[in-house]
């Protein structure tokens, strides 16, 4: 998490710079002639990043994907893995975690967007799609 932590603060430092060191193309939607003074958008996704105080310093906006226990057991069961799940590993481990997590991230008060997992992921898409545009529009 630490090496995650300096890694996003490297981007954030310069993320030009950071994108070509990386190998990473730089793709514009504009015809900026700097770069520089384009508007450059980082997504870190993880399912334990709002539980480490360092990590949540560098983040502009969190979102956070839900889904009810029997859709994220449905899910789960579903998924084929290499070495199968053993058997109560989800209500034995997964879930009570899940919660665990969740609960740590609720009590730390964060300024959180809940995102109903159970809508579609272009729906879900277009909703942090626009949450950001108006964010951008609103700093300008």
């Amino acid at each position: 998490m630490e090496a995650m932590t300096n890694t996003v603060k490297g981007w954030i430092e310069n993320p030009v710079k950071f994108a070509r060191s990386h190998g990473v193309p730089l793709s514009s939607a504009s015809d900026v002639a700097n770069p520089d003074e384009e508007i450059h958008i980082l997504i870190v996704e993880g399912f334990l990043l709002y539980n480490y105080a360092p990590l949540l310093e560098v983040f502009d906006k969190c979102y956070y994907i839900t889904i009810p226990y029997v859709e994220c057991k449905r899910r789960r069961s579903s998924r084929q893995y290499t070495v199968p799940d053993p058997p109560g590993l989800f209500d034995g481990h997964v879930w009570p975690m899940y919660l665990k997590h969740r609960k740590e991230m609720e009590d730390w008060g964060l300024n959180i967007e809940y995102l109903d997992g159970l809508k579609s992921k272009e729906k879900i898409y277009n909703q942090v799609y626009e949450d950001i545009q108006n964010n951008l529009l609103n700093r300008l």
